[in-house]
Parts: C-alpha cells; structure tokens; sequence
C-alpha cells in the first residue's frame, strides 16, 4: 500500500513544509510495511483549471503536462494524508484547483488531514471533507491541529509531545480504511 502526504501549500515560506516534513518522518518510523510518500504540490506547477473538458470526463488525458504528471503522482496513491494551510477559514487555492484538477484519480480513496492555522485549521478540514464527499473519499474521522500561534516559534515548527500520538491515528485509520476497501 501506498499512502501519499500532499503538501498542499504552494507559497514562499511556507510553514507546511515542516510540518509535511515531520508527517513523513513519523510515518517513517512506523512499523507496519505501508510505503509513506511525500507529494509536494508546489513541485508540479499545476496551472490554473481552464480546460473544456471536465476532469471526470478526461480519462485521465490532460491538456497540460503539468497537470498530467500532478495526475500519475496521485494516481500511484492508494490514500492520503493531506497537509493543509487554513487560509480565510478555508482551504488553500492552489491546493483546490489541483484537487479540481483531477478526477477519477480521486474517487473512493481514503484520506487523512494533518492541518495547521491560527485555529488549527480545523475550518480547512471541515471544508475538505465536504469537497472531497463528491470523490466518495472516506476519511479518517482523526485528525491533527497546529496552532502556528503555539507550535511556530520565529517560524520554527517544534510540534507538542502528542502531535506523533495523534498522528498514529490518522495513519491507523487511513490505513484501516485503505485496507477494507482494498478486499
């Protein structure tokens, strides 16, 4: 099994490369034989959505290059973790018009949120989770939240002591989900 952590946040200086950082670390020192992938958006240079034909419709044959080689990364991925900024009480755009880039890639698979924002970015999972009901994608009803108010010092991550327990338990149900629907 394959489970891809996506690095959603496109932006200079981005607080989301430690945390994808430390997500894949953690995932890393498990135990349990899943092959853990870091997939850093910001790599695929995913253009803006503007292709007349809809995802779902595309086969996975795109217009743009970028958006095709965006494809057979997630493509290659049983499940995922997402690592997500919370920007405006909502989910990163250039993270959006990637999701929404796709289509069938999607469909079915689990997914995980490891979040981050000045309220943990609990209003971007709510918000992905809603997005991503329309994939049929299962998700991991355990979750984790940094606050960048207390877990980013001069921009610095140091996650709390409970961050790698709380991060166990995404990775088991997202594991345990992948699993089920794998039979």
């Amino acid at each position: 099994m394959k489970v891809g952590i996506i690095l959603g946040s496109i932006r200079e200086g981005r607080l989301g490369e430690q945390v994808a950082n430390f997500v894949k670390q953690v995932a890393d020192d498990r135990d349990s034989g899943v092959d853990y992938e870091l997939v850093d958006l910001k790599s695929f240079n995913v253009p803006l959505l503007t292709s007349g034909v809809h995802p779902m419709r595309a086969n996975k044959q795109y217009d743009s290059a970028e958006v095709t080689a965006w494809s057979q990364a997630i493509d290659a991925c049983d499940a995922y973790v997402f690592v997500t900024a919370e920007y405006n009480h909502g989910v990163p755009g250039a993270f959006k018009n990637a999701v929404d880039s796709l289509g069938s890639e999607w469909v079915g698979k689990p997914v995980g949120f490891v979040a981050y924002g000045s309220a943990g970015g609990v209003r971007a999972i709510e918000n992905w989770r809603t997005v991503l009901a329309n994939f049929s994608m299962p998700n991991a009803r355990s979750e984790v939240n940094i606050s960048i108010f207390t877990e980013f010092e001069d921009g610095t991550f140091t996650p709390t002591d409970r961050r790698e327990t709380e991060l166990g338990h995404v990775f088991d149900e997202v594991e345990q989900l992948a699993t089920k629907l794998a039979k």
